[in-house]
């Protein structure tokens, strides 16, 4: 056993290498490099923009290298899911990218500058993996505990102050983009945030949008005014908006499901285990990005499970010169003492009274991470599981049922809606779901649907 050690720790090192392959697999640019590194992802990116607003306005690029906003480049929009391999997300996609597209939308349909820049710095106290410190912080059904910062942090900084000076405005005209309802409204309403938040969701998470199927979708939208007066995009046909409804639907589905829960929950109590055991402060949340965090934490658990095998191959070694010695007296024989050292029972015993605590949190830690760095299936259970890590909550139910033109107004809707900007048309528009009962009834199934009410995933061993 002692020459085999090194050898199934290389091993060991060589399966880990290939776990951490397959979690960053298609993630081509992940969090804390440029963003959309690879060419083709830029340029899908760029054609992407081209269809939300064909000419990208200028005054927007002094905001772009504010730290305040660079920060998001290094924190992925699909809350942590490009770290374990339990996803397979197709691109990586940052808070930044959001961001930006999101003003992008804002400005193509109001030319308001107000507006445009509340929807750029609307993101920026979103922290490392996103709506995951939600969870963390036991807010998995609005998750919007994150926000709370995002008014102050515009407010202090000098940097952004002076780039709005240049546009005659202050922090305050752009703290709060809640109150301009093109930028941001209630589920299941449809704002510049919801629209650009689902495209790239469904394309990563599972090609649900293509480029020609967003431009399909984005070039039948308009301004109209919803049931209280209040601009919110509107489709101007009805099989469009019933296409996109369903997709919506798609998307929401994936989220309610055991698998987003579970990686969303796992990941927010590795966060909670890391800073209680000292590998994560609080506010590193918001000041490393994600790639740092993970870089941080695989270097944790590598160096363990060295120093696992380090002892293991200390104690094989005392083991097999007892046992020889003790097999003349009749003592333990050789396969009864490699079960017991292989067992982990011996590495408890090298804990000191002064230790103990900070290694069952490391340890607490380590495993939890390690779980989620390795995961690829998820199981459904009535009941907790002995020796699973188990998850049983309920969680924001994302979906949109927008508004459409109704039919005596559609001959009127194609003129009404020719200008990219202006006042919002006074074409009247009704929720999908109001004019059509097939589009009901499967917002129905979606609001009932519930998966099995535990989710599970086997606790990785350390």
């Amino acid at each position: 056993m002692p020459n085999g050690a090194p050898r199934a720790k290389a091993e060991r090192l060589q399966g880990q290498k290939a776990r951490d392959g397959d979690c960053l697999k298609d993630k081509k640019a992940a969090a804390g490099g440029d963003c959309m590194q690879d060419q083709k992802a830029a340029a899908r990116l760029e054609r992407y923009q081209k269809i939300l607003c064909p000419a990208f306005p200028d005054f927007l690029k002094k905001y772009l290298d504010l730290k305040i906003l660079e920060r998001l480049k290094g924190i992925g929009l699909l809350c942590g899911t490009d770290w374990t391999p339990l996803f397979h997300n197709r691109f990586y996609y940052s808070r930044y990218d959001h961001s930006l597209n999101c003003a992008l939308i804002v400005w193509n349909w109001t030319r308001d500058k107000k507006k445009t820049l509340a929807a750029l710095f609307h993101d920026v106290s979103t922290p490392a993996f996103s709506h995951v410190i939600d969870f963390k912080n036991g807010d998995a059904l609005t998750q919007e505990s994150t926000e709370d910062k995002n008014a102050a942090m515009i407010l202090a900084d000098k940097d952004l102050a002076a780039a709005l000076a240049q546009d005659g405005l202050v922090a305050s005209d752009v703290c709060d983009y809640h109150k301009f309802s093109i930028c941001d409204n209630e589920v299941p309403q449809l704002s510049a945030d919801r629209l650009e938040y689902m495209f790239p969701s469904g394309a990563a998470l599972e090609g649900w949008f293509s480029l020609r199927a967003i431009k399909r979708f984005y070039g039948d939208l308009f301004v109209a005014k919803d049931e209280r007066g209040r601009d919110e995009f509107s489709f101007k046909t009805k099989k469009i908006a019933l296409d996109y409804f369903r997709r919506i639907l798609k998307i929401g589905y994936f989220l309610q499901r055991n698998k987003d829960k579970i990686a969303m929950e796992l990941m927010a109590r590795v966060v909670d285990a890391a800073i209680k055991c000292g590998a994560l402060l609080e506010e590193e949340l918001w000041l490393l990005s994600e790639r740092e965090i993970i870089g941080r934490w695989d270097a944790l658990l590598r160096k363990a499970e060295g120093e696992k095998e380090n002892r293991l191959q200390a104690h094989n070694s005392a083991a097999a010169q007892s046992v020889g010695e003790r097999k003349t007296k009749g003592g333990l024989q050789s396969d009864e003492a490699a079960a017991f050292l292989v067992s982990g029972q011996s590495f408890a015993m090298q804990k000191n009274n002064g230790q103990l605590k900070t290694d069952e949190a490391r340890c607490d830690f380590l495993r939890l991470y390690k779980t989620y760095r390795t995961m690829k299936k998820v199981r459904g259970s009535s009941a907790p599981q002995d020796g699973y890590f188990c998850v049983q909550l309920a969680v924001k139910r994302r979906w949109i049922n927008p508004l459409v033109a109704a039919p005596s107004s559609q001959e009127s809707v194609s003129d009404a809606s020719q200008k990219t900007f202006g006042q919002p048309s006074a074409v009247v528009s009704r929720r999908v779901c109001d004019v059509s009962s097939r589009a009901q009834k499967e917002r129905d199934r979606f609001l009932a649907y519930n998966d099995t009410p535990y989710a599970c995933v086997k606790l990785a061993s350390l």
